[in-house]
């Protein structure tokens, strides 16, 4: 998790998040694919942090990530990320860039309900809060086969005091 401030990815990413989150609300500009690709890319470690569980769903966060990173050198910003792909008729095809950024869009809304359940919850344990941020956000889009991987998987999750030591953050308990 180089590269985050004191070692601290959460406060990294909700930086990153509060920058883009300002832009989105001046009205004065889109989105930069590039400042949005930069701040997906730090949640990143989060997944890996989870473990086994959502290990396939990091492979697929990264590559996506890696891919609107790469478009945004020639692409400027998310909205002609999606005008493009309308205009070349290749929205629901597998590997644009519009379908790589409803993807990332899951992986951000994965770890948003993630951190609210686990927010909601009490005990130590992640296996709830991870089983009902992956029915809400992922199962839907899952056949049977993956659904019952990632079941099997949540009983490999770490606990929540080490989650939050992976993720060097204060205040964590041992209940």
């Amino acid at each position: 998790m180089a590269g985050t401030d004191n070692g601290k990815p959460l406060a990294k990413i909700s930086e990153l998040f509060k920058e883009l989150a300002a832009t989105v609300n001046s009205e004065a500009a889109d989105v930069e694919l590039a400042a949005f690709s930069r701040a997906c890319s730090h949640v990143s470690p989060l997944f890996g942090c989870l473990g086994i569980a959502f290990k396939f769903a990091e492979m697929d966060y990264v590559a996506k990530v890696d891919d609107l990173a790469e478009a945004s050198k020639s692409i400027l910003t998310l909205q002609s990320v999606i005008d493009r792909d309308i205009e070349g008729n290749c929205v629901r095809k597998a590997g644009s860039h519009t379908r790589n950024l409803l993807r990332v869009k899951r992986g951000l809304d994965m770890v948003r309900v993630l951190f609210e359940q686990i927010l909601a919850a009490e005990g130590n344990s992640l296996k709830d809060p991870a089983s009902k941020a992956y029915a809400q956000v992922f199962a839907p889009h899952h056949g049977w086969a993956i659904r019952k991987a990632v079941a099997a998987g949540m009983y490999a999750l770490p606990t929540r005091a080490q989650l939050l030591r992976k993720l060097n953050e204060d205040g964590y308990s041992d209940e």
